[in-house]
């Protein structure tokens, strides 16, 4: 299987890419959060809705493993579907697939029916996932890169910001049913807003060809990519523990949805703050910085699951953790465009999303197994430890990501206020 520049680029014109306050690329903001807003609050609810239902800790972890599993599915499949669709259909139909069958939960709270529905909104999610990210890179010049993929952050972020624990607060005060609908209709939304994106950037291209002329295999091209993707999945396994069991883990929902709140405010502001660095300082710079931090919350939310004050140590460790799981992301992302090469967008976006959407997956129900085996805080602290053995593959990629970009980092590009969104949406 090969995935090549072409294939990323359907349905983007080359004369599309712009700066930071293009239409098009706003469009997609807006249509990446109507999606999030839909995916976000279900790491939580979803666990909570199947333990309702009788599934426990371990069955609860699987309603997100299940998601993650076949987004992860769905991804691997992308060179195929980039050959039959653009990359906006694949958003608009993925936005659909994410939000329609989300009124299923509402059928019923045991665990098949809350799986089957959980496997479907899984394929919706990973098709906009992989098309969202890699659009990124085809709308805005690569002079803007890195703040273009904070922004893209704020966009994927915010939803959990707001969503993601005020769904926590909504089952408690208005129920499932409202949850679940407002979720749904929400992500159907962002099918129309992806598809007003400007024609020329809606036009399919030709057939899909490698940019030497050539395909290359499929272990040369995923090579390059192999530790900062080690490192995102290892990252990402904690996240998808503490989003889907921090509510259980902890006797108070409201200090678990607050912890949840500042985790997700924390990841925003890690990725725009990382975003705006990388485009002076180069990619891969704060890499290992952001794993021991990473490192560092997980241990924080052990200790307040195992008997640390909750409160204080909670939001502590959500905020060291966000940080340092929002400035990996921003990385992690930067340096795979680097390292693929200036086609090789479709590839990274595919890798570095089967990375984040497999460890979510995986860390859920690992997390949720391990806790029914001995301890939350233990498998908290477990989910530190595997953190910390990545630190070398972090800095490793760090040091090579320099090189794969040249020296086009060493003088900062000016700053222009007309490309900052800021100024452009006053």
């Amino acid at each position: 299987m090969t995935f090549t520049a072409r294939d990323a680029s359907r349905g983007v014109g080359t004369s599309s890419a712009g700066g930071l306050a293009d239409r098009n690329f706003l469009l997609l903001l807006v249509a990446t959060a109507c999606a999030f807003s839909n995916y976000a609050p279900m790491l939580s609810v979803v666990p909570l809705w199947s333990d309702d239902g009788g599934a426990g800790t371990a069955g609860a972890g699987a309603a997100t493993g299940v998601t993650m599993g076949t987004t992860v599915a769905v991804q691997l499949c992308m060179p195929w579907l980039l050959r039959k669709l653009s990359l906006l259909a694949i958003f608009a139909v993925g936005a659909v697939l994410l939000g329609v069958p989300t009124f299923g939960y509402l059928l019923s709270s045991q665990l098949t029916p809350v799986l089957t529905v959980s496997a479907v909104r899984g394929v919706g999610f990973g098709m906009v996932a992989v098309a969202g990210s890699a659009l990124v890179a085809e709308l805005v010049t690569e002079d803007k890169r890195g703040r273009a993929v904070g922004w893209y952050g704020i966009a994927v972020g915010l939803p959990q910001v707001v969503c993601l624990p005020l769904a926590v607060w909504g089952v408690e005060s208005w129920g499932y049913t409202a949850v679940f609908t407002v979720s749904a209709v929400l992500s159907v939304a962002a099918a129309p807003l992806i598809w007003a994106v400007s024609a020329d950037t809606r036009q399919r291209g030709g057939r899909p060809s490698s940019a030497d002329g050539r395909r290359s295999g499929v272990v040369e091209q995923w090579r390059p990519l192999l530790n900062p993707w080690t490192v995102l999945i290892t990252a990402a396994c904690a996240l998808g523990g503490v989003t889907s069991l921090l509510p259980l883990a902890l006797d108070d929902v409201d200090v678990a949805a607050t912890a949840l709140f500042v985790l997700s405010a924390t990841v925003i502001a890690g990725r725009w703050g990382a975003g705006w660095l990388s485009d002076r300082l180069g990619p891969g710079r704060l890499l290992v910085a952001s794993v021991l931090a990473c490192a560092a919350g997980m241990a924080g939310f052990a200790a307040a699951v195992a008997g640390a004050p909750p409160w204080p140590v909670s939001m502590a460790a959500a905020a060291v953790y966000g940080l340092g799981f929002g400035v990996l992301q921003n990385d992690t992302l930067v340096v795979m465009f680097a390292r693929a090469g200036p086609r090789g967008s479709g590839l990274a976006s595919t890798a570095w999303n089967m990375a984040y959407d497999a460890g979510t997956g995986v860390g859920a129900a690992g997390v949720g197994v391990i806790s029914g085996a001995f301890t939350m805080g233990g498998a908290f602290a477990a989910a530190a430890a595997v953190i910390v053995a990545a630190a070398p593959l972090a800095w490793l990629s760090g040091r090579t990501a320099g090189s794969a970009r040249g020296v086009r980092h060493k003088s900062p590009p000016p700053d222009d206020p007309t490309d900052d969104i800021r100024s452009h949406t006053g």
